[in-house]
């Protein structure tokens, strides 16, 4: 049994029932077990553990999965690691020779060691997971490929609220440069879906022949059949020769041919032509 993934009560369930096999039980360990300090931060079914003594860290790992086992639960072997990290966590490294610390993902943020440039004070510093970046800004361009069809007023109020909720919690300190290249990619891709919107194939039914039945009417009329595709010829035409009117929008015309328009070019003859 179990809680289903990405439900809205799967939080809750989580909270209540770790609330009695892992906060009541570490917050005793810590108590009547530990020497040192040990901090404790849990979200849902995420939690991180801090301890000043190493040789605390593998008794309390062991005693908590035989804690979890007893109630059928087990710690994720992938995301479960012991880190070297804090304040001096640097200077013992270099001291042995070895790389920077570690860093670990916690609740959607990548959290390393670091030092401020002014004083050189120890820090922490918090960037947004690519991976999850990525996922979010693919998720972004697929919907905005879906909603290609819509008004560009409907289109940049959802983007605005989607965008303005992602900064309202990643818009922390140290993270300017993943919040800059979010921004920079949401722009790219809007740009290109309203780039888009000019380019696609317009299929209508519209441009009537001349009167006489003889090459073009240099004032064509559009039918109601893809009236949207029309209007938007209109305008264009209208604006490079400066000749060409809106023609009556009505219904019983005759001679309708039909027309497209792909990728920049006119595949119907010319009006100057026959």
């Amino acid at each position: 049994m179990g809680t289903p993934q990405g439900a809205g009560i799967s939080p809750l369930l989580s909270n209540i029932y770790l609330h009695y096999v892992f906060d009541l039980w570490i917050n005793n360990w810590r108590e009547k077990r530990s020497k040192g300090e040990v901090i404790v931060v849990r979200y849902a079914d995420d939690f991180v553990i801090g301890f000043e003594h190493q040789d605390e860290v593998q008794a309390c790992l062991e005693e908590l999965r035989a804690r979890f086992a007893k109630f059928g639960l087990k710690l994720h072997t992938e995301k479960t690691r012991l880190i070297e990290f804090g304040r001096y966590a640097s200077e013992r490294r270099e001291k042995r020779g070895e790389k920077r610390p570690e860093t670990f993902d916690f609740l959607g943020f990548t959290h390393q060691c670091a030092k401020t440039r002014k004083d050189g004070r120890f820090i922490i510093h918090r960037h947004s997971v690519g991976k999850r970046m990525r996922s979010k800004l693919l998720e972004m361009r697929l919907e905005l490929r879906k909603r290609i069809n819509q008004s560009l007023g409907e289109n940049a109020r959802w983007l605005k609220r989607v965008v303005q909720g992602w900064l309202n919690y990643h818009a922390v300190p140290s993270n300017s440069h993943r919040i800059g290249r979010f921004v920079d990619e949401v722009t790219r891709h809007w740009l290109w879906t309203i780039r888009r919107r000019g380019r696609r194939c317009h299929r209508f039914a519209g441009v009537t022949s001349s009167p006489d039945g003889v090459g073009r009417d240099p004032h064509p009329q559009v039918s109601p059949r893809g009236s949207c595709a029309a209007r938007w010829f209109r305008d264009r035409e209208r604006t490079r020769h400066g000749q060409w009117h809106a023609g009556a929008f009505g219904a019983g015309l005759r001679g309708l041919r039909v027309g497209t328009w792909q990728r920049g070019r006119r595949c119907f003859p010319c009006h100057r032509g026959g």
